[in-house]
């Protein structure tokens, strides 16, 4: 951290005292009951955090996806679509495109074409539309980034934070990341702290354990990020090359990112060739043509015959349809999927932990239905 960082912030911390004041004034008002807060007779779990910026909730989403699968639930998802085209309620099929419910959605959908997805910025009317949907009837919801979004009442909320930048050790915006107190870690069931380190020695779990300062009632889980094999976005293109299997050392990389943290990505590619040439973007970028034409020259100026495209599977969401995508580059890009791996196995109790409050929250409503048929 720079002289020069350190003197901004301290500048900034006035202003992250008023924003703070009105954060704090907003959640005592939902505390209060002078604004609603609406329960749903469906298990509805929020995934969110408390920064601005990457901490993992779409590799989280999915592993919740596919565990909710796995146990025979109709699981759907439900986000605001950010940086979408469009606005109100959407529900996603095999034509929607990423102007239409944003990328993260487009990238769910196109990994789960089996579950709902749907985005609307007003999530109480997003949850009441899907609950409309049936054969089948939607069995779960899954919020995405809606922590902050109290007007739904989630039975299970899900909080991460960085292991490179814990919520304690950050501070409000604009002189941090924070868009909530850190007292506000209080509403989450569950915190899971993310992107740790594979060799996290158990001082280090001990340490981050106290640090963060949670309920009796609150269960801490350690992940880490996994990356997947090598995939061509344009498989009909390739030329046979589907994987790392053609990757050698003197291979030159164009490294084309548009997410929060591209460092653990860029490490993850150093380990299979050093060449790499790194263009990064904004978190959530909608590509124009001038950085496609960027792209393209950046590509171009690496070795011929010993080069390709690595990109993310959001960026990926954004680049596949893009009109401006030169046909030359597509047999050379190449997408790099990630998946999170929990530490100390815990996955076992997280697993538990979900699926159990999903079949006791359904069983209850069941039961309160049944008594309800029967009292009338």
């Amino acid at each position: 951290m720079t002289d020069n960082f350190i003197k901004i912030r301290h500048w900034l911390y006035p202003l992250s005292w008023l924003y703070g004041m009105g954060v704090y004034l907003r959640n005592k008002l939902f505390d209060w009951g002078w604004l609603r807060s609406k329960s749903f007779d469906v298990p509805v779990i929020c995934i969110g955090n408390l920064a601005v910026g990457g901490t993992g909730k779409t590799p989280h989403t999915e592993y919740l996806i596919k565990l909710l699968q796995k146990a025979g639930v109709n699981v759907a998802m439900l986000s605001r679509g950010y940086k979408r085209k469009t606005r109100g309620y959407k529900l996603a099929d095999e034509q929607s495109s990423v102007q239409q419910i944003g990328d993260e959605p487009y990238q769910i959908k196109n990994k789960f074409p089996g579950i709902r997805v749907a985005v609307d910025e007003d999530r109480c009317h997003g949850i009441e539309q899907l609950l409309k949907l049936k054969d089948p009837a939607v069995g779960s919801i899954l919020l995405d980034d809606a922590f902050q979004h109290r007007y739904v009442k989630a039975g299970l909320n899900i909080l991460l934070t960085d292991y490179h930048r814990l919520l304690c050790d950050d501070r409000l915006l604009p002189a941090g990341m924070l868009r909530e107190p850190i007292s506000s870690k209080n509403r989450a069931q569950i915190v899971v702290v993310t992107k740790c380190p594979d060799d996290l020695k158990p001082i280090d779990f001990n340490i981050i354990t106290k640090r963060l300062h949670l309920y009796p009632y609150q269960q801490l889980f350690f992940s880490r990020l996994r990356y997947g094999e090598l995939t061509p976005l344009f498989p009909e293109k390739t030329n046979g090359k589907q994987n790392f299997s053609f990757f050698t050392k003197d291979e030159e990389v164009l490294l084309v990112t548009g997410i929060a943290s591209p460092a653990s990505l860029q490490k993850e590619v150093n380990t299979y060739t050093s060449h790499i040439k790194l263009l990064t973007f904004g978190d959530h970028h909608n590509f124009t043509y001038k950085d496609l034409h960027q792209i393209k020259n950046n590509f171009l100026s690496l070795k011929e015959g010993k080069r390709l495209i690595i990109t993310t599977e959001k960026d990926a969401a954004r680049l596949k349809s893009h009109p401006a995508l030169d046909e030359t580059l597509k047999p050379y890009i190449y997408v790099l999927p990630i998946e999170i791996v929990f530490l100390q196995n815990q996955q076992y109790i997280f697993n538990q932990n979900v699926i159990s409050y999903v079949r006791t929250y359904s069983r209850n409503s069941k039961l309160s239905e049944r008594k309800d048929a029967h009292s009338s």
